[in-house]
């Protein structure tokens, strides 16, 4: 039977960039203090952002070590692709796949990152923090 996890991609494809990319002011974080955590797409090579081909959604997760399962931190659906009643790229307005979100923690852990892509499915990634 497929799982999830057989599906989920990590390295980018061809020449477009699919994977997200986590970028942490900060890898050091005050204990209980609010930290930002911005995850895009495309941040090197721009993904397309048309009504055919697009970034749909990103999801942050937080992992705390030594424990079995991660907080979901945030979710965020991008709906704004260039189409409009008159039919596909008729518009002129275009949501940006980046996410922007704070939240704290007193434990060390890992903050993961997944990003849907209508044409080229489920992507992740991931990067540690350490709490001080």
């Amino acid at each position: 039977m497929e799982q999830l996890k057989d599906v989920i991609k990590m390295d980018d494809w061809k020449t477009e960039k699919h994977v997200p990319v986590i970028n942490l002011a900060k890898r050091k974080v005050k204990k209980k203090e609010f930290f930002e955590v911005e995850v895009s797409v495309g941040q090197s090579v721009a993904h397309p952002n048309t009504t055919a081909h697009h970034i749909r959604w990103i999801s942050v997760y937080f992992l705390p070590d030594n424990e079995p399962s991660p907080y979901h931190i945030a979710d965020v659906t991008f709906n704004s692709h260039g189409e409009s009643v008159k039919g596909a790229d008729t518009s002129t307005v275009y949501t940006n796949h980046t996410v922007k979100v704070e939240f704290k923690t007193e434990k060390s852990g890992t903050i993961m990152a997944a990003s849907y892509c209508n044409i080229h499915g489920l992507w992740q990634s991931s990067e540690k923090i350490q709490v001080v």
